[in-house]
């Protein structure tokens, strides 16, 4: 089975052409290409053909396209639809605020989830995206709409005359933390382009694996779908609610707050009628109390 070579660390790489008998230079050039964006091997024109062909037979570039594009006349917010390699659909969109850019990304084609309010868990699970597929889309969204300035979280302008993308919100298409592995690849990837202090991974509440993020330290924010302040509520709009109830969320929130120092971001959807009332504020607040965080 081929490897996604965009997904794969430098060092990786290094290594699989080390074992074929490649030098050890060969790997910094290839990685120097894939920098530079190329899509097919055949455009890496300073290498030999023994080793583009040895490339070809071990690895793809991942590519995805821009097929639709639609711009907010209120906020200048971008949607965008991207096709993959294999014909499957993900969207992404780019927020601008006066501090700068945010793009929210999707980690899956899809979603296994099936949380009533949202819309890609009715169309069912299709598959998990890869590192480079999820780094594709701000890149491609950082190039169209801001041309070829490269990815910077310092300023909203920088001196070569580009806005960028400054922000990154995993909080797309899918549940990052289902699609566990590709997502810590992924901030590997992005290490040293967008720092992870400008980083938010959401979630609807995957327990065992926001333990596992915790122990990364990544310095993310982790976001929580909460949207309810009890089992009975929750459980109507979010069916992960049945296997990890609220005061098991609860918990590792509080652990992972403890243990990397982050606030938590808890998102709640007001729903009239549902979870709006005076007294699941209040139920909210009991619940949240001493917990280093906020509610969105």
């Amino acid at each position: 089975m081929k490897i996604d070579i965009k997904s794969s660390e430098k060092e990786q790489i290094e290594e699989n052409l080390a074992k074929a008998g490649f030098k050890s230079y060969r790997a910094a050039q290839v990685w120097g290409w894939l920098q530079k964006g190329v899509t097919d091997f055949a455009q890496m024109t300073n290498i030999p053909a023994e080793l583009i062909n040895y490339l070809k037979e071990n690895y793809y570039i991942s590519v995805i396209n821009i097929e639709k594009k639609l711009i907010s006349g209120y906020d200048s917010t971008v949607k965008y639809l991207f096709s993959l390699h294999d014909g499957f659909f993900i969207e992404s969109v780019v927020m601008r605020y006066k501090h700068g850019n945010t793009i929210c990304i999707s980690t899956q084609a899809g979603c296994k989830m099936n949380c009533a309010f949202c819309a890609t868990g009715k169309n069912g699970f299709k598959r998990n995206l890869t590192p480079a597929e999820m780094l594709l889309q701000i890149e491609i969204a950082n190039k169209d709409l801001f041309g070829a300035g490269t990815l910077d979280t310092s300023s909203k302008t920088k001196t070569d005359g580009h806005e960028h993308i400054n922000n990154v919100v995993l909080m797309g298409m899918g549940e990052p933390l289902d699609n566990f592995d590709n997502v810590i690849k992924f901030f590997k990837l992005i290490n040293g382009k967008i720092g992870m202090r400008h980083i938010s991974l959401s979630t609807c509440g995957v327990v065992p694996k926001i333990y596992e993020l915790a122990e990364y330290k990544f310095g993310l924010t982790l976001s929580v779908s909460l949207h309810a302040p009890n089992d009975a509520l929750r459980s109507r709009t979010m069916p992960i609610n049945n296997t990890y109830p609220i005061a098991d969320l609860l918990r590792a929130c509080r652990h992972y707050a403890k243990v990397t120092g982050r606030r938590i971001s808890f998102e709640y959807a007001l729903i009239e009628g549902v979870n709006d009332s005076d007294e699941c504020a209040t139920e909210l607040a009991q619940k949240l109390r001493g917990m280093l965080c906020h509610v969105n």
